[in-house]
């Protein structure tokens, strides 16, 4: 078993050698756009989360207290 996983490991390090060649890696520009799209879409998620938090609990509360 030892022997096998030896003569597999250094393929696969050369299949990952070649897949990282393959990588197109955005420029500055396009890598900061695609940030700030990703923490306002998260911070908008956020928001949207807490307020359906909010409308569920004040419902909840409300069927509860009776």
């Amino acid at each position: 078993m030892a022997e096998a996983d030896k003569k597999t490991r250094p393929s696969f390090f050369k299949g990952v050698k070649a897949e990282f060649k393959k990588i197109s890696w955005p420029d500055r520009q396009s890598a900061l756009k695609q940030s700030i799209a990703v923490v306002i879409v998260s911070i908008v998620v956020g928001l949207i989360i807490a307020i359906l938090d909010y409308l569920i609990q004040y419902g909840v509360n409300f069927l509860t207290t009776f």
